[in-house]
């Protein structure tokens, strides 16, 4: 397993990141600790949770799970969602107020005095950017969290916090299928020294085991081709994994894990990786799609 510096942080993650999102906690919590604690035997370090996931169960699992070994994992969680009372939606609150008294509930549920990377989860330019800057600020200021970022695939929203924050990272959708983000983001971070997270890196599973289907402009057909270079390779998964780590601004790419299965195939798969001709063709069948509805 490699790993790579967070933005300007002291951060060190793993390429591959665990996604806690995809556990199952509500009826099982003792096999999903038992999944994080094998993820990181295997050099996983790098773990990605969000309040908003299962009620803020997500998180107690996972601070339970890592606590033996806390200080030598990255945990990173997200804030600015707000579950309704009756606990059938949510709200979207990114204010100050509630950042900085969001923080201490996930603290609590994570069982840990910092957190390693908290994130805006979600955003848009009409959000109070400079409070949300501010109160992120300030939390690190106080050590509770250590580095801070957002989690958005919306251009001119990340222009503005690369262009008026200190942050570290931005999480963002990125793949063979979704390579939009070439078009206006990833050049500007990688010179604003901002790594990028990937979500999606393998496709809702398109680039490995799940059927074709029309997919943000591209055609079945069209993913059905990229589909069969990519099984080509011999190894579909390190060759996804592999394009987006390719860029210079991605640190790490965020794959949810459900099963030890899964668990041993994507870190076996990354010891084999592919060639950089067979990365070149696969980045030639499909020609990237620009954004169009996202501010």
């Amino acid at each position: 397993m490699q790993y790579n510096r967070l933005g300007n942080s002291d951060l060190e993650v793993s390429e591959v990141s665990f996604g806690c999102m995809s556990l199952e906690v509500e009826n099982n919590s003792e096999s999903a600790s038992s999944l994080l604690r094998e993820a990181y035997n295997k050099g996983i370090n790098f773990f990605d949770t969000a309040d908003l996931y299962n009620h803020g169960l997500n998180e107690e699992v996972v601070g339970k799970a890592l606590k033996p070994f806390r200080d030598e994992v990255i945990i990173s969680t997200k804030v600015g969602n707000v579950w309704d009372e009756d606990g059938s939606g949510w709200e979207w609150n990114p204010t100050k107020e509630y950042i900085l008294t969001g923080v201490n509930e996930s603290l609590r549920r994570l069982q840990t005095e910092y957190i390693d990377l908290y994130m805006l989860h979600g955003g848009t330019v009409d959000d109070p950017i400079d409070e949300i800057i501010e109160a992120f600020e300030r939390l690190k200021h106080q050590g509770k969290i250590r580095a801070y970022g957002i989690s958005s695939i919306r251009p001119n929203t990340i222009r503005e916090y690369a262009e008026r924050s200190d942050m570290d990272c931005v999480m963002m959708q990125y793949s063979l299928l979704d390579r939009r983000p070439e078009e206006k983001s990833l050049d500007l971070l990688a010179e604003n020294d901002i790594s990028v997270i990937t979500r999606g890196t393998l496709g809702k599973g398109m680039l490995i085991d799940k059927p074709a289907r029309d997919y943000l402009g591209h055609s079945t057909e069209e993913v059905k081709e990229l589909q069969r270079a990519a099984n080509n390779t011999g190894n579909p998964i390190s060759a996804a994994v592999q394009f987006v780590l390719d860029h210079s601004a991605v640190a790490s790419a965020v794959l949810g894990i459900r099963t030890k299965h899964q668990l041993e195939e994507i870190t076996h798969s990354m010891k084999s990786p592919v060639s950089s001709e067979e990365l070149d063709n696969l980045r030639s069948i499909l020609s990237p799609k620009k954004y169009d509805q996202h501010r």
